[in-house]
């Protein structure tokens, strides 16, 4: 079995990346093997509508744009689970991780039949979503739509958000009056390590599927 991370935020060492480190640590437990890729340490661009995959011909599931993000969709989709993680900024997730979408389910879709995938395997895959505001009520549709897009591999799907996260261990070093630094020290220690749990408890479930 294998297992995919992909972190859509800038920061390796942070919440959203700690929740996926998690995941994968559920998943290796049950025997996974697994990989997390930063997203910011490549260089890639969104689709470019070039349609080199849309073309006769054309292998199934390929994408025909040669940069760091062409391996890394062949791994996806080779790949028994897939853990996605982006924090929301600006009410959206990241535009790194939304370049990766747009190129991994255009190359997934035919033009001939929008109703039926051109992927014909089977991944279970999980999105891990991270914010500062305690509320992710505002944030649900954007949620449940990035993770609807995963129902394309056929597997299961499901999304978890962690929210009301440290944005840093010192606020004093910053700009940031409307956060209490108590406040947010509390509920990291009472929240996330349960947060934590969750997001290992998700790539232990998937992975034994």
């Amino acid at each position: 079995m294998k297992a995919i991370a992909i972190n859509g935020s800038p920061r390796k060492n942070w919440n959203t990346a700690q929740l996926l480190q998690s995941a994968m640590k559920g998943a290796e437990c049950v025997g996974a093997e697994t990989e997390l890729i930063n997203l910011y340490d490549l260089n890639f661009k969104g689709c470019i509508s070039c349609f080199g995959c849309k073309r006769k011909g054309a292998e199934p599931c390929r994408c025909y744009l040669k940069d760091d993000l062409t391996p890394v969709l062949e791994k996806i989709l080779s790949a028994d689970a897939l853990f996605l993680g982006s924090p929301i900024f600006f009410g959206d997730i990241t535009g790194e991780m939304r370049k990766l979408m747009e190129r991994l389910f255009f190359i997934t879709m035919t033009y001939d039949d929008y109703s039926r995938a051109v992927f014909t395997g089977r991944i279970d895959a999980a999105f891990f979503f991270t914010m500062n505001v305690e509320n992710q009520e505002h944030y649900k549709p954007i949620m449940e739509n990035a993770t609807a897009m995963l129902k394309r591999f056929g597997g299961e799907t499901e999304y978890y958000a962690a929210t009301d996260t440290l944005q840093f261990p010192d606020y004093s070093k910053y700009q940031a009056s409307i956060f209490s630094e108590e406040q947010k020290k509390l509920r990291h220690e009472e929240q996330f390590s349960k947060d934590l749990q969750v997001a290992f408890d998700i790539g232990q479930k998937f992975v034994t599927k």
